[in-house]
Formats: C-alpha cells, structure tokens, sequence
C-alpha cells in the first residue's frame, strides 16, 4: 500500500510539473508572436520560434510520461523459443502439415494426444536449428475420427493444438 501512494505521489508531481510547463509553453507562444511583430523583417528568426513553439503545444499530455512508469509492456522482450505454431489443414483426414518458428537450436518433440491426453503417435523427436520449420506427416489410417492435439514441445516450451480427424 506504501508502494502505491508513493506511486500516485510521483505521478501527481509529475503532471503538476508537466501541467506548469504547458502553462509556461502557451506564455512562451505569446512570446513568440511578439517576436513575429516586433521582427517582422527577419522571416527566418519568427520561421523558427513559431516551429519550435507549434512542436511544443503539439506534443500530446501523456506523451511526457514515456520513459517515467517502471514497467513497459511494449519493451518486453520476446523470450518465446517456439512461436507461430500451425497446423493444416484442420480437419486432417490422412496427413498433417505443420509450421513453426525456432528462436535458436533446440530439441523438439511433436505429438499426437487423444482427448484425455494419452499419447497416441509420435510424429517427430530430433534437434532441429533455428528458424521456420514445415514437416509433413502421413497419419497412414492410425487415427480414428475424432478430436486430437498435437503438442509441439521445444526444450521447456509447449504448444498445443485442436485438430479433428475425419
């Protein structure tokens, strides 16, 4: 509770500063339109304090707390060694396709689950290097119509998909 009313502390300094600056900004706007009047004959120098000042009435509110909060959920980097797992055609009816991406070289597992998560076929077991995969597989009449998952395991990661078997 401590942590989050120093949180809220910050934050209200923080935009009372912000808030107090937008204020000096719009001052310093009006200063510029004095400048435009009084040097008028020197486009370039009134050019310039206008650009500066548009730039900074511009800039949005919340644009001033980037970089200020501890957390970033768009600087998470990706950690994930298995990503873009598909499998098709779904429904299967005697071969499954399937592609991924691997991050970096890793010993990968897929294979075939029933409904209650018994193991029914192993379609691959190798390590494989990194990059995008596609593998091919011949079912051979092995299952019977229904529901299954295929689970794509590399190294700690899992991914599983529903498929149906017609």
């Amino acid at each position: 509770m401590r942590k989050l009313l120093h949180h809220i502390t910050i934050v209200l300094t923080v935009s009372t500063m912000i808030f107090v600056g937008g204020a000096g900004a719009h001052a310093h706007a009006s200063a510029a339109d004095t400048t435009r009047v009084v040097k008028s004959a020197d486009e370039k120098v009134v050019e310039l304090a206008v650009s500066s000042t548009e730039k900074r009435t511009q800039r949005s509110f919340f644009s001033s707390f980037k970089g200020f909060f501890p957390f970033k959920a768009n600087n998470v980097p990706n950690d994930k060694l298995l990503s873009s797992v598909k499998v098709f055609p779904n429904p299967i009816v005697d071969q499954i396709s399937l592609s991924y991406r691997l991050d970096k070289q890793s010993s990968v597992s897929i294979k075939v689950m029933d409904a209650l998560g018994n193991e029914v076929m192993t379609l691959l077991n190798q390590e494989l290097d990194a990059g995008p995969q596609s593998h091919v597989f011949e079912t051979n009449n092995k299952l019977t119509n229904g529901f299954y998952f295929i689970r794509v395991s590399a190294d700690t990661e899992t991914v599983v998909k529903r498929i149906s078997v017609l």
